[in-house]
């Protein structure tokens, strides 16, 4: 659930692991005056602005380290429910309240340093959409860093399609066409509605939560950049992500624009319809790279059905999969201006959620078993 630089030209960002602020987090996301400004009140769906202008839609608390402490009794393993490169996620409950909540603890040594922080703070304060994780709010006491999220119960998508145990439900196709549809809502919400447009940078599996229904939320924004305005193309920046999710161009230039996000968004979607991951080395060479494996068979629409996940047992509808395929075809295009807007995406995708399948009253389709493979065990 970390992140780390798409290419060997990341830059470290160690200084800011170990660095303490010298002002407060309250005092760094209030001289964020550039930033904040552009977003406070640009969104729809945040707060109405005051009369004077000011925006009160930075609704988020702030918690001392003691309080957070008492809600997961002392970070007790057993109210530990995730754990990545950026440190842990614990299980909490506010007496006062009953609101049950995720807190994310920051590993001082780990991946997300202080400015991930503070922009994470800063953009979920600012941005609001029911496919976009809740921030309920943080604590900075001392050299501690936490942020509290609303509890998503089902954890994330990628602990429903990826190397599952054998006894663990596997998604359906209506399932999964609902959290790919959810999952696009939340990108177009952030390249179409954020004036000016946000680009996510870090889509993948690992980072699209769950509530009890199966809707999807967007989470861990801490890499996430403002994107360009005016007459500019692009973001220059440094180049971080996900290996296997980076747009190429990305990747190699460290130019980011929206079609960056749409690309990472076309290899989540291959996952969730092939149920493979975007790297895994587990599998012979020519499949461990997930989009160079898909590319040569879109082209044959009679081998589409290797491509759809072999867990299915072929419970998916013929055209459907066509469609599906198609919309991640076009994703991943080499050229990022081949790419569709996210909000064809979201059209398309809506639809065939809207699409039930019945695999009662409709015929399976020919699925190829997979042979199964050694993997490791997936750390979170």
């Amino acid at each position: 659930m970390g992140w780390f630089p798409c290419t060997g030209t990341g830059k470290s960002v160690e200084n800011l692991k170990k660095r303490k602020p010298k002002k407060s987090l309250e005092h760094q996301i209030s001289s964020s005056s550039s930033d904040r400004s552009k977003l406070n009140g640009s969104v729809n769906g945040n707060k109405e602005s005051t009369k004077d202008g000011k925006s009160d839609n930075i609704a988020v608390k702030t918690f001392t380290f003691r309080e957070l402490a008492a809600v997961t009794r002392n970070f007790r393993v057993d109210y530990l429910v995730g754990e990545g490169g950026f440190g842990r996620v614990y299980k909490g409950r506010f007496e006062n309240s009953g609101q049950v909540v995720a807190i994310k603890q920051l590993d001082h040594n780990g991946l997300q340093g202080n400015r991930e922080f503070l922009v994470e703070v800063l953009m979920l304060s600012l941005l609001h959409h029911p496919n976009l994780v809740n921030l309920i709010g943080y604590c900075a006491d001392g050299d501690q860093r936490l942020l509290v999220y609303e509890y998503m119960p089902l954890g994330s998508l990628e602990d429903h399609l990826l190397d599952l145990p054998p006894d663990k439900r596997r998604l359906d196709w209506n399932t999964r066409m609902k959290i790919a549809a959810g999952a696009a809502k939340g990108l177009e919400y952030l390249h179409d509605k954020a004036n000016p447009p946000v680009i996510y940078r870090d889509l993948k599996c690992s980072n699209i939560l769950l509530d009890e229904d199966y809707n999807p939320k967007l989470s861990d924004f801490g890499l996430a950049k403002l994107g360009p305005v005016g007459d500019n193309t692009h973001v220059s920046t440094r180049v971080m992500g996900t290996y296997g999710y980076c747009a190429p161009e990305y990747a190699m230039t460290g130019q980011l624009t929206l079609k960056s996000d749409v690309y990472s968004f076309g290899v989540v979607l291959l996952e969730i319809i092939t149920g493979r991951k975007a790297i895994d080395n587990s599998r012979s060479h020519a499949e461990q790279n997930l989009v160079t494996w898909a590319r040569p068979l879109f082209k044959d629409r009679r081998k589409f059905s290797q491509i759809a996940d072999p867990a299915l047992q072929g419970r998916y509808p013929a055209r459907g999969l066509y469609q599906a395929l198609a919309v991640a075809a076009m994703c991943v295009q080499e050229q990022p201006n081949m790419r569709p807007l996210m909000a064809d995406v979201v059209t398309a995708l809506t639809y065939l959620a809207s699409q039930k399948y019945d695999p009662e009253s409709q015929p399976l389709q020919n699925f190829h078993s997979a042979t199964p493979t050694h993997r490791p065990k997936r750390e979170y």
